[in-house]
Parts: C-alpha cells; structure tokens; sequence
C-alpha cells in the first residue's frame, strides 16, 4: 500500500497508538487485548486469582498498557513566532492553525485531564468489618468511573471494527446501495495524515463531528453522535460488570472468602446492598466516560476523545498503584494524602 493513499486502519491507530509503516505498526493492541483477554478469563472462573498480594501484583502486571503520544503544537508556538515578522499573526496561527495541533488543541486537553482526574475522585465508601476478628473495621470503595476505561475501549473497538469493513466493502463494491447504507467515503489530506473519511451512511452518524462549523451545519450528525456515545458506554460498562467478575453478586462473593461483612447488614442482604451502588456506577460511570469522550471531541482535544481518556485513565491506575505500593512499605504516601 502506498504512503500517499488513504490509511484504511487511520481510525484504529488513533486510539492504539499505532504508526504507520514503522516499528509501531500494532501499537498497544497486543497489550489491550491481553489486558481484556485476562480479565474474561478471571471473570469466567477459567484462571484462578488468588487474593494475596504476589498474585494480584502477576495478574494487573499482565494487563498493564500505556496510551498515545502527540507532539508539535507547543514547538510550532515557538517556530512561528521565532520565524514570523508579525508576531500577533504568528500567536493567531499557532493557536487556530488547521489539520495540526494547535495551542487551543492542547488548552483543551489540559481541560480534559483536569475534569477526568476531578471525576476520578468521586466515589461511595460501603463500611465493612472483619466476621473474625472484633474492632477490625475498614470501607469497600464504589468509584464513579466503576469499570474504568473499559467502556470506551470497548465501544471504540466496536465502532474502528465497522469502519474498516465499511471502507473494504466500499472498495470492493463502489456505488452499492447497501454498502452506502453503511458508509460513503471520501480522502481526507490537507496536511494531516491521509485517511478517508465517512461523508454519509451510518459511519458518518457514528463518527465525531471535525469541528464546531460541522455541529452547527449538521446538527442531527452531532445529536445522534451523542446519543450513541452516550448509550454504547453506559450499555458496555453495566454488561461489563457481569462477564469479569465485578458484579454485586461476584463483590459479595469475594468479601464472604475474606471473612468481611458489610456493618449493619446481614450475609443474606449483602447482595441487595450492593446491588444498589454497583451497577448505577457502572451505568452512570459509563454514561460519564461517553460525555467527556463527547466533550474532547467537541473541544478539539489533540488525539481523539477516546485517546486522552484512555491516556488519563491509565496515568491515574499506574499513580494509584504507586501510591498503594508506597503505603504498603509506609513511604511517600504521607506526603501525598
């Protein structure tokens, strides 16, 4: 395949991390779908995950995965107004400059990783107790964001899948109505990289609006876009709970093996406790993970909506398990919280 033509996988690389024609060919998909394959197989009883320490560590050792890097807008702030004799011109350019990323690209990321971390905080505490030992009290933590990027991942590899099989079946078979019901096709350049986008069928419905003109040209595009952004990550993220183990039923299970009760409720009602904290958080952490997808989207974040809230979700697991291994050895935890 040609450098020059149209990248048929552009849309699966954004998010994986992919680059074309190099080393990076695949990306972090390997490690993703590891990471997936792993947590199916420990929700479906297949392999055994023990609850002490070592065999926690070996089993989220083997999904670790780390999220996409840009660069260019910061350095093309300093080349324009190095370069450029009218400096208000050059600032205009580096902040609104097309097809690549700009300073309001990258203010708006900024906000977009400040409103995730936010969010990453909220969370309900369910106070637990030993059944063993009396006075041993400690709190099962529900966070908001229940399934954490699950849902996105799902729902973009979902939505990559259609639009490469859109874009072969319209090559193959150009001008079909049924392949068109699917998705119309166009070449996309101007200085990005060469991808073909979706103009009409159900892949343009599914696809993120280019721009604040686009929403306002087509506003039924971007209403649609919403609604199944919206409805695809809350559907993923309550389906999730029940095929990797992390259901109110399996949670319950799990706190019953480790001798803890919930304070004030009985064994038999432990279930319906946490049947109502847990799939509201996992619907409605979903739904939360669409909208600020959405939002990126909207805003122009540098990536993809689906990219910088793989990238923050990611960052946030790897600094809390930072801080849970500096508070097991009694480190620098103290000066964080």
């Amino acid at each position: 395949m040609s450098s020059d033509s149209a990248d048929p996988f552009y849309w699966i690389r954004v998010i994986l991390a992919s680059n074309r024609g190099t080393l990076m060919e695949l990306g972090i998909s390997p490690i993703v779908t590891s990471g997936l394959i792993m947590q199916l197989l420990a929700g479906a009883k297949i392999i055994e995950v023990g609850d002490t320490p070592k065999d926690r560590a070996l089993f989220n050792g083997a999904q670790k995965c780390r999220g996409t890097e840009f660069e260019g807008a910061v350095i093309a702030l300093f080349h324009l107004l190095a370069t450029r004799q009218d400096k208000v011109r050059a600032l205009r350019e580096a902040f609104y400059r097309q097809n690549l990323p700009n300073l309001m690209n990258l203010l708006a990321t900024v906000l977009v990783f400040a409103i995730v971390i936010y969010f990453q905080g909220f969370r309900v505490d369910l106070p637990i107790k030993s059944a063993r030992y009396r006075g041993q009290y400690s709190s099962y933590p529900i966070k908001l964001f229940y399934t954490s990027n699950i849902p996105i991942i799902l729902q973009s590899a979902l939505v990559s899948n259609l639009y490469v099989i859109s874009q072969m079946l319209a090559v193959k078979f150009t001008g079909n109505f049924f392949v068109n019901l699917l998705g119309v096709w166009a070449d996309v350049g101007g200085g990005g990289p060469a991808r073909a986008y979706p103009v009409g069928g159900l892949c343009y419905y599914l696809s993120p609006p280019e721009n604040i003109g686009h929403i306002l040209e087509d506003p039924i595009h971007a209403v649609l876009y919403i609604i199944f952004m919206l409805g695809s990550c809350a559907f993923f993220s309550k389906t999730w709970i029940d095929v990797s183990g992390s259901s109110a039923k399996d949670v319950a299970k799990q706190l019953k093996e480790q001798q803890m009760v919930m304070r004030g409720h009985r064994d038999n009602s432990m279930i319906r406790e946490l049947n109502r904290y847990i799939p509201t958080a996992a619907a409605f952490g979903g739904l939360c993970i669409g909208a600020l997808s959405v939002l990126a989207d909207f805003l122009g974040a540098i990536g993809s909506g689906t990219g910088i809230l793989l990238a923050v979700t990611i960052i946030y697991q790897y600094f809390e398990i930072f801080v849970r291994e500096q508070s097991e050895m009694g480190g620098m935890s103290t000066l964080l919280f």
